[in-house]
């Protein structure tokens, strides 16, 4: 009995582009209905389509918060995938939110490895997305540690430990 297999490929960069392209139309739309003012930069990388939103001030102040980031994004994603019929992978960065996170897992990852150093065998992140545990394995891996990722669903979180 042969079983239905369907492989995976990655998308192409001009599928990624049209991904951004959609994701732009839902959030200017979005943006348009809160009001608030905001300039979109559209980007590829690693793989993925990145939509940045960018503003004067504190306009995005409200929406920049990583709960409303990560909630905005699946909504994005969502619309993006309702228009293309593809799972998309985009990344949403609101007001340098992306950075501001990266900032914070890097000082998460330099607590844990303190803890290492004061002879824990591993020590346990908080549960986190996907994409924020792709950003602890890079930062853990920089820092000279072993990282890996347990549990399931939303309580997969990554445990670190020394080489």
């Amino acid at each position: 009995m042969s079983e239905n297999v369907i492989e995976a490929t990655e998308p192409t960069v001009a599928q990624l582009e049209n991904e951004g392209d959609v994701a732009a139309d839902f959030l200017e739309e979005l943006l348009d209905i809160a009001d608030i003012d905001g300039d979109l930069n559209l980007d590829v990388r690693q793989g993925r389509a990145y939509v940045s939103v960018e503003a004067e001030g504190d306009g995005l102040a409200l929406l920049s918060a990583p709960d409303t980031v990560q909630a905005l994004q699946e909504l994005t994603r969502l619309a993006v995938q309702s228009k293309t019929g593809s799972f998309s992978r985009l990344i949403l960065d609101i007001g340098g939110s992306r950075d501001t996170r990266r900032r914070q897992l890097e000082t998460l990852v330099n607590a844990a490895a303190v803890k290492l150093d004061e002879g824990a065998s591993q020590a346990s992140l908080p549960a986190m997305s996907s994409y924020e545990r792709k950003l602890v394995h890079d930062i853990a891996a920089e820092r000279g540690l072993v990282s890996e990722s347990y549990g399931e669903g939303a309580d997969r979180h990554t445990v670190l430990r020394r080489r």
